[in-house]
């Protein structure tokens, strides 16, 4: 699949995700962003972070009331959990979690943080690769980590076509049901392929992809 267009043998592969309980673990830009980018379409969400849900109060004020704050168990036991969290802290907010049984989690992160922008060390592998360890059971797509927040945010035709997201993944119905659901929020979705070789294209530092605002028009 080369896109994420959903219709006609794929129809139903869409009307199903397009009524999953969607979960975010991380209330920083990129989970906000998110969140945002689903509110604009209609689309209910459970936003956490590490500080509870009474520290979300304001934020989930500010975007509007399709978001909900919530705990991170309960953002994590959503159909699809997207996780935007600073890669030194991912192992503390994914430890102890109820195993995935097969949901979908969204990988949004890089391995990079403020302030030293130090690139982690991956022994080799894709960061995602890293991060399908913390998330055992789940089937995982990276995707929505290669935008500025704010460009995430944006209406994605803001600029007179559809802004481009990339997403790859090993599991061909879990990057169905991702492409279904960036093309509902307006996106263009295109598949890199494996997270071997896909996450490390879009991911930051070392991939050609991340910060490029591409638009796909007509």
């Amino acid at each position: 699949m080369s896109t994420p267009s959903i219709s006609r043998s794929d129809s139903k592969t869409s009307r199903r995700y397009s009524m999953s309980t969607i979960g975010i673990i991380g209330a920083g830009n990129i989970g906000r962003a998110i969140a945002q980018a689903f509110a604009r379409k209609g689309i209910v969400v459970t936003l956490s972070n590490s500080r509870g849900p009474e520290s979300l109060a304001a934020t989930v004020a500010e975007i509007g009331p399709l978001v909900t704050a919530g705990t991170r168990e309960e953002a994590a036991a959503k159909d699809i959990v997207f996780v935007a969290v600073n890669w030194s802290k991912l192992p503390d907010a994914l430890a102890g979690l109820p195993p995935f049984g097969g949901r979908i989690v969204v990988d949004a992160n890089n391995p990079i943080e403020a302030p030293l922008f130090k690139p982690a060390e991956l022994g080799g592998r894709a960061s995602s690769e890293v991060f399908a360890d913390l998330v055992p059971g789940s089937r995982v797509v990276k995707a929505f980590n290669h935008l500025l927040a704010e460009l995430l945010a944006t209406d994605p035709a803001s600029d007179g076509g559809k802004r481009v997201l990339f997403y790859s993944g090993d599991d061909a119905g879990a990057k169905a049901a991702v492409g279904a659901l960036i093309d509902q929020l307006g996106f263009f979705g295109i598949d890199l392929g494996l997270l071997a070789i896909g996450a490390r294209l879009t991911q930051f530092p070392g991939g050609p992809l991340p910060a490029l605002n591409l638009v796909k028009f007509g």
